[in-house]
Formats: C-alpha cells, structure tokens, sequence
C-alpha cells in the first residue's frame, strides 16, 4: 500500500477533527494544523503548531512537512471562525478576523503549498459553506469570508489547470459541532447535519476516481436552510 499525505487546517475541533481522525483511519500519514494542540494520539499523526492568518508560520509549516514528504496527496483547507452579529452590531476587527481566517488563510494554503502539489494527483478540498452562496442575516462576516473564499478557488483552480490537480469544494448547510454551545439558543440542533453525515459526503468525494473533481457540492439537512 502506497504512503498517502494529507495536511488537514483546523484539526483541532469540529469538523477538522473528525476529517483528521477520518483520513487517519484510512490510512493516510496526517499533518495537523491549528493553533492549539490536537488531541489525538496516533502513530500517523503529525501535530503542527500553526496560524493560517499569518503567512509566516504557514511557511514555516510547509518547511517542517518539507521534512517529511516532498509531496501532497490531499490537502484539506478547513480552518475558520464564525460569530454572529448584525451589521449594525459586527465590530470592524470582528469583519477583519473573518477575512483573515476564513479567506487570506486558505490563500496562504495554497500559495505556499504550490511546491507540495504532485501533477495529476493532489486533491485540494476546501470546507465551504451555503453561506458563499446566500447571505443570512447576522453572520454578514462569515459571508463574506466565504463568498471571498470560494473566488479564491475559482481563481485558483484556473492558474493551475495545467497541474492537473483537483479542486473540491464542499458547501454544508449548518452541522452540529461544537461551535454552536457558544451562539444563541434559538436554533434547533436537531435540523443540523450530523458530523457523520459530512464524513459520508466527504469520504464520497475523497475516494471519487482521479478524474474527478466537484466545484461546488451542497448539502443541507432535510429540513432545509437554517433559519
């Protein structure tokens, strides 16, 4: 069995974590990168002490994967914020931070990891959102950050089309993780995705044949947009 890479942002919680524990489980050889430790303990996991708003640290992790592995095979560009406020009530540095993380972030992944694409076989898969393609009320940030992010990818997928490396773009509606036990009450976990069900959309496109790719794949609960 050939030795698979896999840089995963964000690994610490959420979602990140469970796609880290997922690819591990599959096989892969894992960088984690977040800005605190993550919890796993696993002969293939490598922990990388990481901010994706800063361009420097995210050289410096390039330079440690360097170490390891000339090459890629998959990376995972998840690492982000989200906080809700209305526009009257969102704080410039609140509207900041989203960009950073959520949009210059994923643009640090991807210039500094240019060296590390294998031509016709790294698959770049970026955690979206609905919110990159409607806007909700009070999380104006978050929308912004993602309809920027998700430019950046079309930007990208283009300048690289000579590569032959694939662009995935998954767009979930809301998934019950732990980032809403600090945001308001009002919505009903039980019409959110499950991180199962991300997983099971997620396991689908990393394990599609190497000629495909999905620009822009959503999926939402049941019940629909959360409201």
């Amino acid at each position: 069995m050939r030795i698979q890479y896999a840089l995963v942002t964000g690994s610490s919680s959420g979602l990140g974590y469970e796609i880290t524990q997922y690819l591990l489980e599959e096989g892969f050889i894992v960088f984690g990168a977040s800005r605190s430790e993550t919890d796993i303990d696993h002969p293939k996991f490598i922990d990388l002490d990481v901010d994706v708003t800063s361009e420097e640290s995210v050289q410096q992790m390039y330079d440690e994967i360097g170490k390891e592995t000339y090459g890629l095979h998959l990376i995972v560009s998840n690492a982000g914020i989200f906080e809700m406020s209305s526009v009257l009530e969102t704080e410039s540095d609140v509207f900041l931070n989203h960009l950073k993380t959520n949009t210059l972030g994923p643009f640090h992944i991807l210039k500094h990891g240019h060296d590390f694409t294998i031509e016709n076989v790294t698959h770049i898969v970026h955690i979206s959102s609905i919110a990159g393609k409607k806007g909700f009320e009070n999380v104006s940030a978050y929308c912004a950050s993602k309809f920027g992010l998700n430019g950046l990818i079309e930007s990208c997928r283009e300048e690289w089309k000579s590569l032959g490396v694939r662009f995935s773009t998954l767009m979930p509606g809301a998934i019950d993780t732990p980032i809403w036990e600090n945001l308001s009450d009002d919505f009903e976990r039980s019409k959110m995705l499950d991180p199962e069900d991300f997983i099971q959309v997620f396991d689908m496109v990393v394990k599609s044949p190497p000629n495909m790719q999905f620009s822009d794949i959503t999926f939402l609960h049941k019940s629909g947009k959360l409201e």
